[in-house]
């Protein structure tokens, strides 16, 4: 009678454990693995340009499999109003990898969305003569004639692994309340 009434303690037990791995909206294997990549802010480490100073974040190695940073800046006016950033010829015009020096395209680029606005994001490889990483992906995105342009310099050599991160950031609170004050929206 003790064993039985053991099992069936037990079972309510898995079966509470299990709805409450159903109820926080994580796979059951992801309990215990699951993390977020961190974003630290840092400071703006390049020159002061036409474009002004921007916003510079980090995301370390524990946290992304690889040092990643982060650069965004607005370009107010400078977008097409009709046709924001249409094809990687845009992207490449409008983006800001002149920061990080000589890069070449590693491929396509991709429509993307930033909360409302629209844009493309790209991978390069990095080719200066001490490049500030291995490669790097472009992500421009707009509302109406103003844009905003995303470097994200990586420590490795697969940015298809990284953008997913990058892209969850740039959708974040914390990036859209920058956009909507630095825009004036």
């Amino acid at each position: 009678m003790r064993r039985v009434a053991i099992a069936v303690a037990a079972a309510a037990l898995g079966c509470v454990l299990a709805a409450a791995l159903a109820w926080s909206g994580l796979p059951r294997h992801a309990a215990a693995t699951a993390t977020a990549p961190v974003w630290t802010e840092v400071a703006w480490p390049f020159p002061i340009d036409q474009w002004g100073k921007g916003k510079a974040f980090r995301c370390k190695a524990a946290d992304c499999g690889a040092e990643v940073s982060l650069y965004l800046r607005a370009k107010i006016g400078f977008c097409n109003c009709t046709t924001g950033v249409a094809d990687d010829e845009d992207l490449d015009r409008m983006g800001d990898l002149v920061l990080v020096g000589d890069v070449a395209p590693l491929g396509a680029g991709r429509p993307i969305n930033i909360a409302w606005m629209k844009g493309r994001s790209r991978a390069y490889a990095l080719n200066a003569r001490n490049p500030p990483g291995k490669t790097a992906i472009s992500v421009v995105f707009n509302e109406r004639c103003d844009m905003i342009a995303a470097t994200a310099v990586l420590g490795h050599d697969r940015p298809a692994a990284t953008e997913p991160s990058v892209i969850e950031f740039l959708n974040g609170d914390r990036v859209m309340r920058w956009a909507e004050i630095t825009l004036g929206l």
